[in-house]
């Protein structure tokens, strides 16, 4: 159940309308409607914290103190199933947010270890986007789908494998 006059109708998901913030969800809105104009994009879905908790990840806070976090949305496109987050530029930085990051980097790369009977042969990748490079790929015409190819987070190479590299 979501409210008409802050959601977007949408077709490319399960449902037919999507929620976003009234206060400070400018970003997700944003993030909504480029989705939805991507031909890249086959799928997606805003992540409700209490419905979806299937994607409700554990983390620990800064000060040691257990948490659950859950990305903002779940989108599919090329073969990948990205999980995302829309972040003030600002945020994106912070100690909890950096976390996060790397709890869910961590579920990702079990998901993609795993056999694909049991996940398909979809590739997971998690992809903290900050508002300055999102609003910057979308005005020079950029795709929602080239901005999470470019920004999902990759696995740390090994030092030794790094070393040879050089």
């Amino acid at each position: 159940m979501v409210r008409e006059s802050a959601s977007l109708w949408v077709n490319k998901c399960i449902y037919e309308r999507l929620p976003y913030s009234t206060r400070g969800g400018g970003l997700e809105k944003a993030s909504m409607e480029w989705t939805q104009a991507d031909n890249g994009i086959e799928a997606f879905c805003k992540i409700s914290e209490n419905r979806h908790t299937f994607a409700r990840l554990r983390y620990v806070e800064e000060h040691g103190i257990p948490a659950f976090y859950s990305p903002d949305f779940l989108v599919r496109a090329k073969g990948c199933v990205y999980l995302t987050e829309t972040r003030a530029q600002q945020q994106t930085t912070h100690p909890n947010v950096q976390r996060k990051l790397k709890a869910v980097s961590a579920c990702c790369e079990r998901i993609n270890a795993a056999t694909a009977d049991m996940y398909g042969s979809l590739t997971w990748h998690y992809v903290l986007s900050g508002e300055d490079a999102f609003h910057d790929w979308r005005t020079k015409g950029a795709r929602l789908s080239e901005l999470l190819d470019f920004a999902r987070v990759r696995p740390l190479v090994a030092s030794e494998v790094q070393a040879s590299l050089i």
